[in-house]
């Protein structure tokens, strides 16, 4: 790692650094565990892979009404998907994070922008904001990426969380969550998911090669036709630049 830089958060709440190796800059929360990553010569693409595969709700939108839709990041990390939501695909973009020198830190070394009518970076501990009604009923992409710096399993991951997950959603609303870490059971994640979204609700990927796997859970549950899902993807990859039909080969209904 070439250059490596820091940032002194409150007591209780890890210290907040980045390296860079190559053109890539990785965000880490004191320990050598990645958190979130830039290319610095394109800080608005995302870089790693199970980060694009978070994007898979598009798949099941209508491409010409993105720009109208409401995007939630509950988890900052290196800011990855909430600049690609801002930037790219030009939503309404609201993160949660509750450390606010991971704010800082994506603001002053990863590029995300200040807060304008568009975007709304809230420093609040996540579990405690998504109750709030004023958030009810208005997300159409919710992103769930909630680690510690140790890595270890996702901090929020029962029914009742993500029953409030659910709350945030509109009637074709998609949550994806991120689920990695040594202390992390796939089978126990996917059934308090099911438990909340009801089970046929729930697609999930494949695990990419570091360990992530990738589950999306719609609000109202459907089953487009393949060939529907293809023209989605070829438009989500001429617009966006995403690898959405290797997606379709790699993602499925959770039985």
């Amino acid at each position: 790692m070439a250059k490596k830089d820091n940032a002194t958060p409150p007591s209780n709440l890890p210290e907040v650094n980045f390296s860079d190796y190559g053109d890539v800059r990785f965000l880490h929360l004191g320990t050598e565990w990645v958190q979130g990553s830039m290319l610095r010569d394109a800080p608005y693409d995302i870089e790693l892979e199970y980060v694009q595969r978070m994007m898979a709700g598009l798949l099941f939108l209508d491409a010409e009404t993105v720009a109208k839709k409401h995007a939630m990041q509950l988890g900052l990390g290196s800011a990855a998907l909430t600049k690609f939501c801002y930037k790219k695909l030009r939503m309404k973009t609201t993160a949660i994070e509750i450390n606010p020198q991971v704010v800082s830190a994506c603001r002053i070394w990863f590029k995300l922008p200040r807060d304008d009518a568009r975007l709304h970076v809230i420093e609040a501990d996540a579990a405690d904001e998504i109750r709030k009604p004023a958030h009810h009923g208005t997300v159409d992409l919710l992103h769930v990426d909630l680690y510690d710096h140790e890595a270890a399993a996702p901090v929020l991951d029962d029914a009742d969380f993500y029953a409030n997950c659910r709350s945030l959603l509109t009637e074709d609303g998609i949550m994806t969550v991120n689920l990695f870490g040594r202390d992390s059971s796939f089978e126990e994640s996917l059934t308090k998911m099911a438990e909340a979204f009801g089970p046929e609700s729930i697609w999930a990927f494949r695990p990419t090669r570091e360990g992530n796997t990738v589950v999306m859970a719609q609000f109202e549950p459907t089953r487009p036709e393949r060939a529907e899902l293809l023209q989605r993807a070829g438009v989500i990859e001429s617009r966006w630049d995403l690898p959405a039909k290797k997606w379709l080969r790699l993602f499925k209904p959770v039985v």
